[in-house]
């Protein structure tokens, strides 16, 4: 074989891997790799109670990716969400024993309430933001970053720094450990999530603002685009799932604290960006976010049954973030 001449099987293999690089990204390359790497290490990592419990815990983190997406699409960044599933699980918790400490046969009335009330009380946080982002100016990460320091304390504040325990079981099971048709509830749930969002950016024109926004924001004041609706829209659209998270989560753990959303901050900006959300605004797919909250979830699962230390996990999602920042800035060089 002459030097410098690559055997035919060989070359196709590297065309093949450049071709998927530039048209999926790096992400299914992640996928594969861990599922291939922790499936030989540990056998249970591939068992169906594993994979299940994947599927599982990674609702919450799906949710909130789809709400941090559509914030990245208008070249934002929303770090109060983790700060705002704490909150709202605290609400949450606070209506139902109020309902139900009042008339305990009232539980028909009180799910509803306190489903709705922790909702809109993430969206009220969105708000927040997306008036301090669209009409006060302020930078996206300063505005969300004092939201998150101020809502934690709020939290606190309406807890006494204790968590709210003695959630009723009917809550838990109703939307936390049920079972329809034998899936979780929260499976239901994210999964009309995903199709609804996938409708919302695909199929509708406030979708496809969101994406003329990122893109370009003087431009798209200039066709007449309500720029700062389409923001407030964003941050209200992520506080709100971040706020039905924070619902879920309570009846899940049966109890509500004000940390408890603490690492999906910067976990769903993870998951969009190993998606190919660009930072840059305008650019992503909902279905790559999905796959992107998947791949996380399975890494620390994968850490987790290997005995990865804590530390040492924080270190690995690090170096993951980066490389996937790397591959994405390469693989634009790369599309134009």
């Amino acid at each position: 074989m002459s030097d410098g001449i690559v055997p035919a099987p060989q070359q196709k293999l590297r065309n093949l891997i450049r071709y998927g690089f530039i048209n999926l990204g790096i992400l299914p390359f992640l996928l594969v790799g861990s599922i291939l790497f922790f499936g030989l290490q540990e056998e249970r990592f591939l068992s169906s109670l594993n994979l299940f419990n994947v599927a599982r815990h990674s609702t919450f983190l799906i949710i909130i990716a789809m709400g941090q997406m559509v914030v990245l699409l208008t070249a934002g960044l929303d770090l109060s969400v983790g700060a705002i599933v704490g909150f709202a699980g605290v609400v949450t918790g606070l209506v139902l024993q109020s309902i139900l400490g009042a008339n305990p046969e009232a539980f028909a009335m009180a799910v509803p309430v306190a489903v709705l009330c922790g909702v809109l009380a993430g969206m009220l946080v969105g708000s927040v933001n997306g008036f301090g982002v669209a009409i006060l100016g302020v930078p996206p990460f300063m505005m969300t970053l004092g939201t998150m320091t101020s809502l934690v304390g709020i939290s606190l504040s309406f807890t006494s720094g204790l968590p709210i325990t003695g959630i009723p079981d009917r809550y838990m099971e109703l939307l936390g450990y049920g079972r329809i048709l034998g899936i979780l509830p929260a499976i239901w749930i994210t999964g009309i999530l995903f199709v609804l969002v996938w409708l919302l950016l695909n199929q509708t024109t406030v979708g496809r603002y969101f994406y003329s926004v990122g893109s370009n924001i003087r431009a798209s004041q200039l066709s007449g685009i309500n720029t700062v609706k389409q923001l407030m829209l964003a941050y209200i659209f992520s506080g709100a799932m971040a706020g039905l998270t924070g619902v879920l989560f309570v009846a899940r753990t049966g109890s509500a604290e004000a940390l408890n959303g603490s690492n999906y901050s910067l976990q769903s900006v993870a998951a969009c960006v190993i998606g190919g959300v660009s930072l840059f605004g305008g650019s992503g797919k909902v279905r790559d976010v999905l796959l992107g909250a998947i791949f996380i979830t399975l890494l620390t699962n994968g850490m987790n049954l290997t005995r990865v230390e804590s530390y040492v996990q924080q270190i690995v999602l690090g170096l993951v973030l980066i490389l996937a920042l790397v591959a994405d800035q390469i693989r634009t060089k790369m599309l134009s």
